[in-house]
């Protein structure tokens, strides 16, 4: 693999805090995450999106710790230069839970990981419902994480559904040392410009359609402070969408529609395209790629 775990986060650190808006789009398997690194620079492994597609279940709780750190593992070998950001959702359990499950990702290279303050049993940070830790019991968990680590980027995640609260919340993890912040589930571009306000790090949006988060232009977030936005489930809502409407086509006509499909040779080229790149040097290398952090 071309990307070591130092030289991974090192690089995402470095890309958080310059160029502009990093967005980070949320794929389902190797796949979708092949064809997302095709178009954007970075990508998010996706609790949501891997419940649903391992498993067919909501985001509320089914992923373990394995499932994702095998997930985000087969990624990062099919995309050796491509920011990953991960979903541990809670660290799967205590303290010593979090940090050997992050400690295992930083060591398959991943960039950054994102980890959030929600009580068992937790859910989808767009889904109603949802309990907060304490605040001095989420930072016992952060703290360990940020001490076991190296230099994985650790993004902080506060669900607090009241805006100030998750104001205050992440303004306190930035405090202990979290690389990053997100408050959860905003509704407002004023959460985002407030914290900004008071804390130095990077600022991290979430955007799904038809989560709570209105959708707002790269522009509108850059603008009101944000450094990162995930885009958690477009590749699997796509699929969904994709999926339905070509069967329903092909029931329709009794035969394989040509229309609304890549082709055999569509996807030969998207893999055996990724192939020749393993062989050989790609001749303009993103400039925020993980190898190039030292250049």
């Amino acid at each position: 693999m071309d990307v070591n775990e130092s030289r991974a986060g090192l690089a995402f650190r470095q890309r958080a805090r310059n160029n502009g808006l990093l967005p980070l789009i949320g794929v389902y398997d190797v796949f979708s995450a092949r064809i997302a690194a095709a178009r954007f620079e970075g990508i998010f492994c996706s609790g949501y999106s891997l419940a649903a597609s391992a498993y067919g279940l909501p985001d509320v709780g089914y992923v373990n710790w394995r499932d994702m750190a095998d997930f985000a593992t087969r990624v990062r070998h099919a995309l050796p230069t491509t920011h990953i950001l991960v979903d541990v959702d809670d660290g799967f359990g205590d303290e010593v839970v979090a940090s050997t499950t992050i400690q295992r990702l930083e060591s398959s290279g991943v960039s950054a990981v994102m980890l959030e303050d929600q009580k068992r049993p937790r859910r989808c940070g767009h889904f109603e419902g949802k309990q907060v830790l304490p605040v001095e019991e989420y930072l016992v968990k952060l703290s360990a994480v940020l001490r076991g680590s190296s230099s994985i980027f650790v993004i902080a995640r506060t669900d607090a559904t009241d805006p100030m609260e998750g104001i205050d919340r992440a303004v306190r993890y930035a405090e202990v040392g979290a690389h990053g912040v997100m408050v959860e589930a905003v509704r407002d571009l004023n959460t985002i410009a407030k914290l900004r306000s008071q804390v130095t790090v990077p600022i991290m949006v979430n955007q799904l359609f038809g989560g709570q988060s209105p959708s707002w232009s790269f522009g509108e977030l850059e603008d009101a402070g944000a450094s990162i936005v995930i885009f958690s489930t477009p590749c699997l809502f796509a699929a969904q969408h994709g999926i339905e409407r070509y069967l329903d086509s092909m029931l329709e006509l009794g035969r394989l529609p040509s229309q609304n499909t890549a082709s055999m040779a569509d996807c030969a080229r998207l893999l055996e395209g990724h192939i020749n790149r393993q062989t050989q040097p790609r001749p303009t290398e993103k400039a925020t790629a993980p190898e190039l952090a030292s250049s």
